[in-house]
């Protein structure tokens, strides 16, 4: 898997897999840090200091901002009708599709699996749940979550950084 000659590389850019990373025609920001097994299309843009987990799949028309996390198996979609076969039956091309752009915001975080479809802006300071499928716009410091994914409650509200109480251990008898 290729890291191709028209991908821009910030300062400092870290791949320590570089051979388990498909990078192509994208631009990716200083200090940023790309997982393995990672694809990132054709103008796609990650800005700087991003965390970008393994297995994950940043497609084009996605621009993702500074000070982003990507959880691992995070999958981008950038066209809202997706179809095999143009009208004529043959296999679609570029010219039968339109690249639906997505945008996430500057310090959000998106967990792991989660998928994110086209066309949505996902706030800045935002998080995402693990798994959540995010079919619709988030708003700024908003937590989602879910299938789809709906707001929880706010990410600057200091209830979120209390640890839950967990309940006593139970002794356990064979």
């Amino acid at each position: 898997m290729p890291i191709t000659n028209d991908t821009s590389l910030g300062l400092n850019v870290e791949i320590p897999q570089e051979a388990l990373v498909n990078l192509y025609g994208c631009t990716i920001g200083d200090f940023t840090r790309i997982g393995a097994f990672v694809e990132v299309q054709k103008r796609a843009k990650i800005g700087a200091r991003c965390k970008i987990s393994s297995h994950s799949f940043i497609c084009e028309g996605v621009v993702i901002e500074d000070d982003v996390f990507i959880g691992h198996g995070v999958m981008f979609i950038n066209d809202l009708y997706p179809r095999a076969t143009a009208a004529g039956g043959g296999l679609q091309t570029e010219a039968d599709w339109r690249v639906v752009p997505t945008v996430v915001r500057q310090g959000a975080s998106i967990g792991s699996n989660a998928t994110i479809l086209a066309g949505v802006v996902i706030g800045a300071g935002a998080l995402v749940g693990a798994g959540a499928v995010v079919t619709r716009d988030v708003a700024a410091h908003a937590i989602v979550a879910g299938n789809p994914a709906r707001p929880l409650r706010d990410a600057r509200r200091p209830e979120h950084l209390r640890p839950t109480a967990m309940p006593p251990a139970q002794e356990v008898r064979p």
